[in-house]
């Protein structure tokens, strides 16, 4: 009979493509995780991928098998947790996923709030886009995903956690720069820079003010920090989530940030598999998100007090 191991090696392979890549993820080397494969495909009788020097293309075999395998490996997990919940909440190991444009933001102010209540928890986090996070939590490669709504999430478990607004930002020098706040006829005439396409955070922000946000399609960033330089440089001015701004994104930056109170904000939400043998483990998960969240608000009032002393 094949083992779990032998498993996870093609599960690996499956979703990488390539052997080198697979075996970091397995944390063994290439060889071993080779020859596993090999030994899988001695079990089963059948070749699971085509191997090349360059590449690795699976069989069609190979990818019925590798599903199958990646749903053994999910029930597997689950039911190691549910010995784990056994002895207690929140404890074990938990694989939390999270968009770029909110994971650096919200989740090192998650880790001591979950150190303190607790300590048991080990937990792995891993940025990616929301389509790979989607994937990663029905596959069972992640126990629970942070996303932005709205976004279709299909049959998984979806709990809103909080509204995230936006400030317009816009370089030291430019028009609006003396201004708080602005509402919606103070924008009518912007061009704003925003993430390149595959970010949500793109159309999220396209939909702050529905049919008026003008997308300069000259500029695009890979990443919040990036449109903060762009903007910095007098390239543009872009919408920054209020989350990136309370952790502190604009600070240091020779840039101006304006509330922005009748934005649509989009939301953010939890998301787990319907299936999960950790489903009251991921309402504590959400519980611990919004006090970081709160925290995270508290400690910007704080600092915008001080600033102005």
């Amino acid at each position: 009979m094949p083992t779990l191991r032998q498993l996870t090696f093609l599960v690996a392979l499956c979703e990488e493509l390539h052997f080198s890549n697979a075996a970091k993820r397995c944390h063994v080397t290439q060889s071993t995780l080779s020859a596993g494969l090999k030994d899988l495909e001695a079990i089963l009788g059948v070749c699971l991928a085509e191997r090349t020097k360059r590449s690795v293309i699976m069989t069609p075999i190979g990818k019925q098998i590798a599903e199958k395998a990646r749903a053994l490996l999910t029930e597997a997990e689950d039911l190691v947790q549910m010995a784990s919940e056994a002895s207690g909440p929140l404890s074990g190991d938990l694989h939390l996923g999270a968009i770029p444009t909110v994971g650096p933001f919200l989740l090192p102010r998650l880790r001591p709030i979950i150190k303190k209540a607790y300590p048991d928890l080990r937990l792995f986090l891993r940025e990616e886009l929301t389509e790979a996070l989607l994937e990663g939590v029905r596959g069972g490669r992640l126990d629970a995903a942070l996303i932005a709504l709205p976004h279709a999430t299909g049959d998984l478990v979806t709990h809103e956690l909080f509204e995230d607004g936006y400030h317009l930002v816009v370089p030291l020098d430019h028009a609006l720069a003396c201004k708080s706040k602005v509402d919606v006829n103070g924008l009518r005439d912007q061009q704003f820079m925003l993430l390149e396409k595959g970010h949500c955070l793109q159309q999220h922000a396209l939909s702050a003010y529905p049919g008026l946000i003008n997308r300069n399609e000259e500029f695009d960033a890979t990443s919040l920090p990036t449109l903060m330089a762009m903007v910095e440089e007098g390239l543009g001015t872009t919408l920054i989530p209020d989350l990136a701004i309370d952790a502190g994104l604009t600070r240091g930056h020779q840039v101006h940030r304006i509330a922005l109170p009748d934005a649509l904000p989009r939301k953010i939400a939890l998301v787990w598999r319907r299936s999960s043998s950790r489903k009251a483990e991921a309402l504590l998960l959400a519980d611990l998100l919004r006090t970081a969240r709160q925290s995270l608000r508290a400690r910007e009032r704080v600092e915008d007090a001080h600033s102005r002393s």
